[in-house]
């Protein structure tokens, strides 16, 4: 599966509890749906924490550079 935005991927991943909760799919798309729904939902989660770093990675720059004047 090709890497979606985060923007993305969270839209998916509602379409994809609303799908689960209608409880009318076959027993084996809802399997594949959910399988599809925890590879997104760990991407998400990579994709925040990459977000945190760099966001501490900017901030930590903008201290230094207070610091420095």
């Amino acid at each position: 599966m090709a890497e979606k935005s985060f923007r993305e991927s969270m839209r998916r991943l509602e379409e994809i509890v609303a799908d689960l909760e209608k409880n009318d799919l076959e027993l084996e798309e809802a399997i594949k749906i959910f399988e599809e729904g925890l590879a997104l939902s760990q991407q998400c989660d990579q994709q925040l924490k990459q977000f945190e770093t760099s966001i501490n990675q900017v901030m930590d720059t903008y201290r230094t550079g207070d610091e420095n004047e």
